[in-house]
């Protein structure tokens, strides 16, 4: 439903602007092959004269903690029944963050992870499954959702998903894996960093974080994480308490 915007008329667009958009609510970070003198007098000419606002910050109050499993079932005319569990986890500066991106990636890092290799190529009990968490700076949520194959109770399917968490919380087996991951991570960051735009990108959003400087200690931090710092993570936060669970059930005749 996007009637909210259509709805929206030039005044409430003026309003959002001038009331976000100021020098004093923003990130300007300059990368790539500048003179640091001509850059910072262009930066003084178009965005100097442009006068400080009165920002106010946002102060939403905190979500309560869960405390117990919570279960929707909703029955809809598509193509298939998928399955989705989310779990509450802390914002993007959390100690944890790197952990827990490392556990979304042992479970469905690409074809290799447990996820897909278990419940696709072997039990056939998914077309489709994937695990990854959000990045927010507000606390945030661990996401595991997949498209069930034809015939399969979403039941079945569900215990399945949470057996493989639990061999998760094992320590054996977990050290190559571990390593693979780290591996996967550190090329993709490097690679991340390697274009001028991304790399910019990259800078204000740890800027944003509190430091830009986190930039260059984030591959360390990943590679810091240890076997129990796995199975303590996903002991700690992949629990039913702290699980919401979507049956999004087929209506449709096989």
């Amino acid at each position: 439903d996007i009637s909210h915007i259509e709805n929206t008329d030039l005044e409430q667009v003026k309003l959002f602007f001038f009331t976000h958009y100021a020098p004093n609510n923003a990130i300007l970070t300059l990368t790539g092959n500048i003179n640091y003198d001509l850059s910072i007098r262009l930066c003084q000419k178009w965005f100097g004269p442009i006068e400080k606002r009165n920002v106010q910050s946002r102060k939403l109050p905190p979500e309560p903690i869960q405390k117990e499993g919570r279960v929707l079932i909703v029955e809809k005319d598509v193509p298939s029944t998928a399955l989705y569990k989310v779990w509450h986890i802390g914002p993007r500066n959390s100690p944890d963050f790197s952990t827990l991106d490392l556990i979304t990636d042992l479970l469905a890092g690409g074809e290799s992870g447990r996820l897909y290799t278990k419940l696709v190529r072997e039990k056939k009990l998914f077309s489709e499954i994937n695990a990854y968490l959000t990045s927010d700076i507000d606390p945030g949520l661990i996401f595991i959702h997949g498209k069930l194959m034809k015939g399969i109770d979403i039941q079945h399917a569900e215990e399945a998903i949470n057996e493989v968490i639990t061999n998760l919380q094992k320590r054996n087996g977990i050290h190559d894996e571990m390593e693979k991951v780290k591996n996967k991570f550190e090329s993709s960051t490097v690679f991340s960093n390697t274009g001028i735009l991304n790399k910019a990108m990259n800078l204000s959003f740890y800027e944003l974080l509190g430091d830009a400087g986190l930039i260059n200690l984030e591959i360390d931090a990943y590679r810091k994480v240890s076997r129990e710092m796995v199975v303590e993570g996903t002991r700690k936060y992949l629990v039913p308490s702290n699980c919401s669970t979507l049956y999004y059930k087929s209506t449709r005749k096989e």
